[in-house]
């Protein structure tokens, strides 16, 4: 630790720009003490996850991958796709790269080996068997139609496929078909014909790229240069590829001597594994030496109880499996870059229009939506790059502004939403609406000693002309900028706007959404949810009797006590509540559907 710490500052005019920056930004330096090796590895990739720093290796696309989990602790188990791999005695295979086809292979799964698809909640209330199994497709375990050693032999021969022993499969369903056949049982041998096929059409359009079908193996390759590295990773199962990922790090050269594979790999595989399945050979193209494998696998089987194999490959057939990596990994590196250089020239273009400082890399925009200035919200939606971050997304239900005043809410909204200075700060605020609410906005900033954030009002495009006419024409989309009468106009076709115009339409639907769900809440609300101990189902049987809640103020304490679940005491409780609430004006009746939208 102390040799790497001091790397960082003798010599650093030599070091790679990124690590030249770093050492600019050092205040302080800490450290924590572990008893081991393994522990520090363990806790790196925890607070890398937890704390995002900007300058070590981290993976940014932190979507978990879809795997097929069978659930071996029921009674009749089923396939169902998950996305968190647990140490719970579970069954899982993949990672697979699509949802779509884990979806797909599990419905084939379930029609081929007739098992379950219903939930446990659903399975345990049957009492006939669904429609699934009178078309031939479930063994109807909700109904013990099937014994469990009977639907066992089920489930294996589908993990069997999972685990890649077609042969096996194949041969165990093409001698039950034979055997249906003799006894003259010929639908069930067509069905049984028919999965043979359709597992044979399955195997056909998958290539085979190992002959050892007893492995599963991940291969890892990465191809760079000034611009970042890109890490392709090969998922291969039972001799078969059924998915890759790639991972791009900015700003890390890995051609650079400054760059020790060592470290950042190895940190990359730290991180790449702690939430994934290991496997039980992992190939890498460059040897991170003997030190490093023992490491990791006490790393492993310390997360995992598995210790995988790390191999640098070197015979003919790892040869040609990295070939296919190191292929894959300049191919998406070419593409990422590519849309890299498109999205910069997007931005800048931006920057050009607005006459920004700097590249503006983040977006935010803010809108207000309420109906009758009633139900206030706001929204906060960011782009990073031109894409959405739904992880920074925000909505705000307004505090202080009474009735409909959108400008005095969005100085509301912006006075709090910068008040956060543990978030990244925006090169640009993009205000949904015009001269009046951008005012707004920029003295709302001006107040909290954030002048120097830019921001941009957007006003919608308006109807030109007559609407009897027989062609209605619509202006274009309006930028007003602080301290500029005319607004700021973009091409048609321009990438720049229709970035522009999705932020605003995404901050809109999002603002309206949160508006409606509050909204249909204070709808379905009444003096009955504000009674002590009156549960959801006597509520629900009052409503059913009486209709309304002025109905059920105007009965009388035996006509309330005869209603199902109620009692004399609990109708003396709700009769009281709401005779009280009528002497001051506040019994409110279940509204029904409001007419109208929220307001923009």
């Amino acid at each position: 630790m102390r040799a790497r710490v001091r790397s960082y500052f003798l010599d650093s005019k030599h070091a790679s720009p990124k690590t030249q920056y770093l050492v600019a930004q050092i205040q302080h330096i800490d450290y924590i003490i572990t008893k081991t090796e393994v522990e520090a590895f363990l806790l790196e990739a925890s607070l890398i996850k937890k704390h995002k720093p900007r300058y070590n290796i981290r993976l940014k696309d932190d979507k978990s991958y879809p795997y097929i989990r069978c659930s071996m602790a029921d009674d009749f188990p089923r396939f169902y796709l998950f996305r968190k791999v647990k140490d719970d005695g579970a069954y899982y295979f993949g990672p697979y790269t699509s949802g779509l086809f884990v979806r797909e292979t599990i419905r084939f799964l379930n029609r081929t080996f007739r098992i379950r698809d219903c939930s446990d909640g659903f399975m345990n209330t049957r009492k006939r068997p669904c429609l699934t199994y009178q078309i031939g497709r479930c063994t109807a375990p909700c109904v013990d139609l099937v014994k469990k050693e009977e639907y066992a032999v089920d489930v294996e021969g589908a993990l069997d496929f999972l685990r890649g022993r077609n042969k096996k499969v194949i041969t165990e369903l093409t001698a039950k078909m034979k055997e249906a056949s003799k006894a003259e049982r010929f639908e069930a041998a067509g069905k049984l014909r028919d999965s043979v096929e359709a597992i044979k059409g399955i195997l056909e359009k998958q290539v085979v790229v190992s002959r050892d079908e007893e492995l599963d193996q991940d291969v890892v390759a990465y191809y760079g240069d000034e611009r970042g590295t890109l890490i392709e990773t090969l998922h291969i199962r039972a001799g078969r590829v059924i998915g890759n990922r790639s991972q791009f790090l900015p700003k890390l050269d890995a051609r650079s001597p400054d760059e020790d594979p060592k470290e950042w790999l190895t940190s990359f595989l730290n991180q790449y594994y702690s939430e994934n399945v290991v496997p039980d050979q992992i190939l890498l193209s460059t040897d991170l030496s003997s030190e490093i494998y023992k490491l990791m696998r006490e790393v492993f089987k310390s997360r995992h109880q598995k210790p995988a194999q790390f191999i640098h490959a070197l015979d003919r057939e790892q040869k040609k499996l990295m070939e296919m990596a190191c292929s894959n990994a300049k191919s998406h590196f070419q593409d990422h870059v590519n849309k890299q250089t498109n999205i910069t020239r997007i931005l800048e273009e931006i920057q050009h229009k607005f006459h920004l400082k700097a590249l503006p890399l983040r977006l935010e925009c803010f809108d207000i939506s309420n109906f009758q200035g009633t139900e206030t919200v706001a929204s906060q939606v960011v782009f990073e790059e031109g894409q959405a971050k739904r992880s920074d997304y925000r909505r705000y239900k307004i505090r202080t502004v009474e009735g409909s005043n959108d400008f005095a809410s969005m100085k509301e909204v912006l006075e709090r939403r910068f008040r956060h200075t543990e978030y990244d700060d925006p090169q640009l605020v993009v205000i949904d609406g015009g001269k009046g609410q951008l005012g707004m906005a920029v003295k709302a900033l001006k107040e909290l000693g954030r002048e120097e954030i830019p921001c941009v009002g957007m006003a919608k495009a308006r109807a030109e002309g007559e609407f009897h006419e027989a062609s209605v024409n619509y202006s274009e989309e309006r930028f007003f900028l602080p301290g500029r009468s005319n607004p700021v106009l973009f091409h048609t076709h321009s990438e720049a706007l229709k970035i522009l115009v999705a932020l605003r339409d995404e901050a809109h639907r999002f603002a309206i959404t949160y508006h409606r769900k509050l909204r249909e809440n204070k709808m379905l609300h009444s003096q009955l949810d504000e009674i002590a101990g009156l549960g959801e189902k006597r509520k629900l049987a009052l409503l059913r009797h009486f209709g309304t809640v002025e109905a059920i103020a105007a009965a009388n304490v035996d006509e309330i006590a005869n209603v199902s679940t109620m009692n004399k005491k609990v109708a003396q409780v709700v009769l009281d509540a709401l005779q009280a609430a009528e002497a001051t004006g506040k019994v409110t009746a279940i509204a029904t559907a409001t007419e109208g939208e929220a307001s923009e």
